[in-house]
């Protein structure tokens, strides 16, 4: 456990500039807080403590203001960077190297028991402040979903979608390589020069639009 606390650590000084040192992470990064409760309670869970693996869970969104439940399965190196308001639902997978922003939601919009009713990310998806994910489907690998989207369905890898509902935007081969194939904040980039122009978006141009 020390080891996976230790290399969330050293994802968080890569990822995050404001980052000054170890200590600093230690002490102060909520994230980082998150996954460590959250690791003690789906240990429990797997035991089969589900009411105490329910109780740590709920120790942990107290002290942190992220809520993940015990059930949930996250990957290596993830950063939740600010964290606070994210929610991670029970049927949740997140890959390896992902990061999650705040005000982000997992969720889940079927209530049949032992379905998998929430999303399922692939490594290195990028999930911008706000983002809501709703339902079973997979977001694919190096996926970026742009800031208060609300992505209702499958996501394919190495695609940037925006808006409400979201949608895919109209990415070149060049940007695509660039953008997906490293780590940027929030999903946005030098990269994203002619998408923040308004060239390009096809969600939240045809949403204004409607």
């Amino acid at each position: 456990m020390f080891e996976r606390i230790k290399e969330d650590m050293r994802t968080i000084l890569e990822r995050d500039p404001a980052a000054l040192g170890p200590m600093q992470v230690i002490f102060s990064y909520p994230g980082l807080h998150a996954l460590a409760f959250h690791r003690a309670a789906h240990w429990c869970w797997i035991q089969g403590w589900y009411g105490f693996a329910r109780w740590v869970s709920h120790v942990g969104r107290f002290c942190t203001g992220i809520e993940i439940h015990p059930a949930a399965r996250i990957g290596r190196r993830v950063f939740i960077d600010h964290g606070m308001g994210v929610v991670i639902g029970e049927t949740a997978v997140v890959g390896d190297d992902c990061t999650i922003y705040h005000g982000v939601t997992l969720g889940g919009v079927s209530l049949g028991r032992g379905q998998k009713r929430h999303p399922t990310l692939g490594k290195g998806v990028v999930v911008g402040a706000g983002a809501k994910i709703l339902g079973g489907f997979t977001v694919g690998d190096n996926a970026r979903i742009g800031s208060n989207a609300v992505v209702v369905h499958e996501v394919p890898e190495n695609v940037t979608v925006v808006g409400v509902p979201a949608r895919s935007t109209k990415e070149t081969k060049k940007q695509r390589e660039q953008l997906h194939s490293q780590f940027m904040a929030y999903g946005v980039g030098d990269a994203d020069s002619t998408l923040s122009r308004g060239e390009g978006l096809v969600g939240c141009q045809e949403s204004e639009a409607g």
